[in-house]
């Protein structure tokens, strides 16, 4: 009987070491972003470990550097941001305070998904903090464009398959099955969307140029009078009469903006507010980065159809 029960011990004992074994070997990596580590779960499969720093309804212009961010990255193998200076102003902090070389810059656990990106609204000139929250290097917002996301998972991929070679195949089978969904995707996104001809927009941050590149919609007005910077009245009245001269229809914003402004020129206007995720998690519907895009389409065809 106890040699029974000693051989049903090890048997229990030895399958929790294999199971621990297998778990130790997924990769542990940390996202400054939620559509980032969306796209690298969709890559990385049952062989990574992903956690998001900033959550979907944060800004993650201003995210406090917490001390648990400094434990996450610590214990990480793979740090991948969204870079263009979206982080600025944290997540240097989180690096030199996890102490962790595997995460810092030209390391193999390092990944600027911006490096890989064509920037749009490069500022030219000189520039100086009266100009606002102004991006030098560009427009940090391109995760918004499905055609960007493909870029994205590709370098992903590469960087996965730089760690671990073992399970490169299923990487790539992982990419091409993501490039297929993304593409499919967005051919009946944009035909959605080009049935509609006044496509005119204000907006209050300038989060969705990509996406507006993407989907041939207007941007001919920002509610910010610079950006990060609220509106003055004088701005607010320029905006009102620039939605009325154009006969624009919809006003959008972010999830984590306060509507104040934006219903404000609603009501003097008749032009309707559409708060969108700017992020995976923005609002409840957006599980994922496809979702994301889905009710972001769905909500501005809606808007423009019924104004």
């Amino acid at each position: 009987m106890k040699k029974k029960s000693l051989t049903i011990y090890l048997s229990f004992l030895f399958l929790f070491l294999t199971v621990t074994s297998v778990q130790a070997k997924n990769i542990n990596i940390v996202t400054t972003t939620t559509d980032i580590a969306s796209i690298t779960r969709e890559i990385g499969g049952d062989f990574v470990s992903v956690d998001s720093i900033a959550k979907g309804g944060q800004d993650p212009h201003y995210i406090q550097a917490k001390p648990s961010y400094m434990v996450k990255l610590n214990r990480a193998d793979l740090l991948i941001y969204q870079g263009l200076q979206l982080e600025i102003g944290w997540l240097n902090f989180l690096i030199e305070g996890a102490r962790n070389p595997k995460v810092r810059p030209l390391q193999p656990g390092h990944l600027d998904l911006s490096s890989v990106i064509q920037p749009l609204e490069i500022p030219l000139g000189d520039l100086d903090r009266s100009m606002g929250h102004v991006h030098p290097q560009g427009n940090p917002h391109y995760n918004l464009s499905p055609s960007n996301a493909i870029k994205m998972a590709n370098a992903i991929t590469d960087q996965l398959i730089l760690l671990d070679q073992d399970n490169e195949i299923t990487y790539r089978k992982n990419l091409n099955e993501f490039v297929l969904k993304v593409n499919d995707r967005l051919s009946n996104w944009k035909s959605r969307l080009n049935k509609i001809l006044n496509k005119k927009v204000v907006v209050f941050h300038r989060t969705w140029i990509y996406l507006f590149t993407e989907f041939g919609i207007d941007q001919i007005g920002t509610i910010e009078k610079l950006p990060g910077v609220p509106p003055t009245p004088m701005h607010l009245a320029k905006i009102k009469n620039l939605i009325e001269q154009n006969n624009v229809r919809v006003i959008i914003q972010a999830s984590y903006y306060d509507s104040e402004f934006s219903n404000l020129l609603s009501e003097k206007t008749g032009a309707k507010t559409v708060v969108l995720p700017a992020f995976v998690g923005g609002v409840p519907e957006a599980t994922s980065y496809f979702s994301t895009i889905e009710y972001i389409v769905t909500e501005l065809e809606n808007a423009f159809s019924n104004p």
